[in-house]
């Protein structure tokens, strides 16, 4: 997936950020971020515009832009709630998916297969969010569809990180497979029960949670 000069810019900076290479409070100056990744300034503001929205960043007007301060207790609510927006959605998908939207599924599975293989977890990452978007299109309610895509917009960075988890990518393919069959067999108490826990950090993947956002050096509150 060919992406844009605006969505090359906000990984580069997600991964600033959460790496620790620009802490918190510090200012962003888009003069600056237009020489150093030689862009004009069009695809800066837009950058920062989905930065914002992710929570990264935050903009106060007639002073600038700067990296917001994030507590490790709000991202881990963040996730609790993301996790009951998506097994709703899959809940409804399984009652209620169209055979043309079937098939979308099943090739944006194939797409992350693909990124799997190669290796490439941020290319991994744009697939799954196909996959995820798929699912609350096919949940038809738009209300819950826009509202998952809202919150999922916000973790975006934090779900990137976890997929630099080692197997975590794998058993995130594997997960799509299953979530896939449940919603193919219209089993809506499955589909819900596996996106909840595909999402949601709990247990073992809370731990690998956490020790990937402290040995990135990611600035947040202790737990």
């Amino acid at each position: 997936m060919k992406r844009s000069n605006a969505q090359r810019l906000r990984d580069a900076l997600e991964d600033d950020i959460i790496n620790g290479r620009r802490a918190p409070g510090e200012r962003l100056d888009p003069e600056t971020l237009c020489r150093d990744f030689e862009v004009s300034r069009t695809p800066v503001r837009e950058a920062i515009q989905q930065l914002v929205a992710s929570g990264l960043v935050t903009v106060t007007p007639k002073k600038g832009t700067f990296v917001a301060r994030v507590g490790l207790d709000q991202l881990i609510e963040m996730f609790e709630v993301m996790a009951e927006l998506e097994g709703m959605c899959g809940r409804l998908a399984a009652r209620r998916i169209t055979e043309e939207e079937l098939v979308a599924l099943r090739e944006a599975l194939l797409r992350c297969e693909a990124a799997a293989k190669a290796g490439d977890t941020d290319e991994y990452y744009y697939e799954n969010e196909v996959f995820h978007h798929a699912i609350y299109a096919a949940s038809h309610n738009g209300f819950l569809a826009e509202e998952a895509r809202q919150l999922k917009q916000r973790l975006k960075p934090y779900r990137r990180l976890q997929l630099q988890v080692r197997k975590r990518m794998g058993r995130s393919l594997d997960e799509h497979g299953e979530i896939l069959k449940a919603i193919e067999h219209g089993d809506a108490e499955r589909a819900e029960r596996l996106l909840r826990e595909h999402v949601v950090i709990q247990g073992e993947r809370f731990s690998d949670f956490v020790s990937s956002v402290r040995r990135f050096g990611a600035q947040l509150d202790a737990v």
